[in-house]
């Protein structure tokens, strides 16, 4: 073990990058006010947590009671029971909490910027995205255009395939094409969809713009309404600079009853996946049951954003102290 007297105790971000991420902060608070959006607190432990199978939460066992807590990866469901309660449009820089993230743009604890606008609808949202986006970063995105593309358009561009009507053969070969590896027994559709996204599209997106992605197939619709029709779509977006995405939101979901349905069929992937099914939060669904307002919310990671405005490729520079 290092000796207390050679360990590196000093932080990883530049006490001149503290400051630029202070007077960050502050340009977000007044953003908002601006706005009338309301600053909000939201607890980080909750006794439910995150069913996505491709999120998992951090967890914690109380000394007195033996009860399993969970830390947060995102305030999504305590910032709609305040929207419910009748908040209105409201906002929040919180802390939150991911395992197994590390490398360049991730951390296990990291910063993320969470807001909801009563009555907005997703494209509205995603216009007062780039309007917040160009303010923070002005000289690097201020010039920068926004370019939004349907999800099925950069499929249709990037790889050269209709992804709503692809076959796994199909799937399969584009990434083989791409010399990109998968295991062949585990062939899934969305499996292979995410890969393909993440290895050839997104590299590709918000080279000379700020794009964003919209309509997403239902499987990936989270919280996300869902739009009808003869090829439904969930009402989705993400934000992309650089080949890095900055952002997801959408229009929220209102009923209850099809949200413990995506839930419940969460925690079926978990288990088939070898993956704990996960405590669902049922008093989320309880406001939700009495009525969420038609609005549209993003989270955006404010950590990434820091790393544009002072141009560096590593998060542990925008940050005080990574999690070892």
């Amino acid at each position: 073990m290092e000796r207390p007297e050679v360990m590196n105790w000093k932080p990883t971000a530049s006490i001149e990058v503290l400051r630029r991420r202070a007077q960050m902060l502050a340009d977000v608070r007044r953003f908002f006010a601006d706005r009338d959006v309301l600053e909000i607190e939201t607890p980080t432990l909750s006794s439910a947590a995150n069913t996505d199978p491709v999120l998992h939460s951090l967890s914690l066992t109380s000394d007195d009671s033996k009860k399993q807590f969970y830390l947060h990866t995102s305030p999504e469901h305590a910032m709609k029971r305040l929207l419910v309660a009748g908040s209105g449009s409201i906002f929040q820089i919180a802390r939150v909490y991911r395992a197994g993230e590390r490398g360049r743009f991730h951390q296990p604890e990291f910063s993320l910027l969470e807001w909801y606008r009563v009555g907005f609808d997703y494209h509205q949202l995603m216009a007062e995205v780039v309007e917040l986006l160009q303010l923070l970063v002005p000289e690097l995105l201020g010039p920068r255009a926004a370019l939004k593309m349907t999800y099925a358009d950069v499929f249709r561009r990037y790889v050269g395939i209709d992804v709503g009507s692809a076959a796994v053969a199909d799937l399969a070969s584009a990434l083989a094409s791409h010399d990109i590896q998968f295991v062949a027994d585990e062939l899934d559709h969305r499996v292979l969809v995410d890969l393909l996204f993440s290895h050839v599209v997104q590299p590709q997106l918000g080279r000379d713009d700020i794009t964003l992605v919209y309509d997403y197939p239902v499987d990936q619709a989270s919280l996300a309404f869902v739009r009808a029709g003869s090829e439904p779509v969930a009402e989705r977006f993400e934000v992309f600079v650089d080949g890095v995405e900055l952002g997801n939101g959408y229009r929220e979901l209102t009923d209850a009853i099809e949200q413990r349905h995506r839930f419940e069929t969460d925690n079926q992937r978990r288990l088939l996946q070898g993956l704990p099914a996960m405590p669902i939060d049922e008093a989320f669904l309880a406001a939700l049951r009495h009525g969420l307002p038609e609005c549209s919310g993003v989270a955006l990671g404010l950590d990434r954003l820091m790393m544009l405005l002072v141009g560096v490729d590593d998060i542990t520079q925008v940050i005080s102290f990574p999690i070892d």
